[in-house]
Parts: structure tokens; sequence; C-alpha cells
């Protein structure tokens, strides 16, 4: 029987205040996982926890740092383990840089990025790997985007640092794979997220077209005439975060409904 059961595991899950990180704590939880949520508004945090499953006896805390700020959020998951818990599974996810073509964007926008992206998902790392090889089980899953397989139009920044992310994780799914932890990305395509809202906007504004218009053009592309929702996105992460997917390491999953292109 396929094992999907997380009870006694604990997930640290980054911008899980709303979208598809919140729809991701909501699964793991509900697989029996006790979930620390992590992001920048306390309020919005503490009503995603008090809404959790907590059935299977889950302890859920709530963690407020900003990703704009490493240091900040090293600091703030550091002193959260001092209380001697493990976390077995690692989800990387935060918002994306904003829209708009690389040959204009900012030196500093790149810094930017590559600070909310690759190097707060690599101090996170560094602080939970010792505790996933103590206890022989480890997931670190990374919410990236289809961009790494096929760059998107109009978000040059964006599509720069999920490159370097996606290369950054298939290096370590090759170093951490001897203690049992798998290093995985997985990638949205369009997802009813607040992110999808604002990209659709910006996009119907510079065509001169409605929003609706907009929506219908994006969904002609997608073979399944759909977005999709952020639930469905977060089944394919929580499968690999369980141990039905232990041998599944430094691999891209698109849950794009087949907008994708390429293989």
């Amino acid at each position: 029987m396929m094992n999907l059961d997380l009870t006694g595991k604990s997930a640290l899950v980054c911008g899980s205040s709303q979208g598809m990180g919140k729809a991701i704590a909501e699964q793991l939880a509900s697989q029996g996982a006790s979930v620390i949520l992590l992001a920048r508004n306390k309020a919005k945090l503490e009503a995603v926890r008090d809404g959790l499953d907590t059935s299977k006896g889950q302890q859920h805390a709530v963690l407020v740092a900003d990703f704009a700020y490493p240091e900040q959020v090293k600091a703030t998951v550091a002193e959260f383990l001092k209380s001697g818990r493990l976390v077995e599974i690692l989800v990387n996810n935060t918002g994306g840089p904003a829209p708009g073509p690389a040959n204009s964007a900012e030196t500093d926008d790149f810094l930017a990025a590559f600070n909310q992206h690759l190097i707060c998902n690599h101090e996170l790392m560094k602080l939970l790997t010792p505790g996933m090889k103590e206890a022989n089980y480890g997931r670190i899953i990374n919410v990236i985007s289809t961009s790494v397989k096929q760059p998107l139009h109009g978000l040059g920044v964006s599509n720069t640092v999920r490159g370097a992310v996606a290369n950054w994780a298939k290096t370590l799914a090759n170093e951490l794979g001897q203690f049992n932890i798998t290093v995985n990305n997985v990638l949205p395509g369009a997802t009813n997220t607040v992110r999808l809202e604002a990209i659709i906007q910006n996009k119907a504004k510079k065509q001169g077209v409605s929003i609706e218009e907009m929506e219908e053009e994006e969904k002609s592309i997608i073979p399944m005439r759909r977005f999709g929702e952020p639930e469905e996105f977060a089944n394919a992460v929580a499968f690999l975060a369980s141990p039905a997917a232990a041998y599944i390491t430094g691999i891209n999953l698109p849950v794009d409904g087949g907008r994708t292109s390429c293989l």
C-alpha cells in the first residue's frame, strides 16, 4: 500500500499565509504532520494555523520573518530549533519577483530576488539538514516555476533566479541522497493565486484588453483549458514529502495542466 502518512513528522512551510503555501500546509497537516508556518504576516499565519488538522496530535506553530532579509529568516528558525524539535520536511516557497523583461531589470532587482529565493533556501537547508540526518528522513521541496524548463515571457528576473534554484537543488540531491534526504522541485503553472491575478492584470493593461479576455487567452494555451487550483499543486508537494516518494530525488515536476511544451 502507498504510504502517505506523515504522523510524527514536522514540516516547515514557507510563504504559508496564503495561496499555494497555505494549501500545502493544509495538505501536510491532513496527512498527520505538525506544520511550522513561516511568513511575514502574523495575523494571517495564525488564522491558517487555527484551521489546520490536529486530529493526530499535531502541534502547529507560527514563525514570523520577511524573506527579503535572509539573516532574519535564519535567526527566526534557528531560535525555534533551540527547543530541540526536528524538522524533517522543508518546503521552500515565497512570492516571485516583479514581472518585466530581463534587459530592463536593475542589478538590485536580481540581488533582491537571489536573497529572497536562493539565499533563504540555502540558509534554511543548512539549519535543517542536521536534524534530517539524525531522523534518517528528509524532504526538501522547492516551489519554483515551469520557467526552469522553458523561460516565460516578461518574467526576466524570475526566470533567472528560478533556474539558479533548480540547479542548486539538483546539486543538493546528489550530495544529500546518501542521508535519505530527497531534494525536488515542483513547478507550478498558471494556478489560481494572487500572483497569477497580478500577472494577468499586468498583461491585460499592457495589451489594452480586459482581464477576462486575458484570462481566456492564457487558458487557451493550457491543454486542460483551465487554471490549476492551489490544492491540486499541494497534492504533488505532499506526495513528494511522504514515505511513498523515498526513491524520487533531483527532479523538476511540472504541475501545469500540460502547458509546458518541452519534456
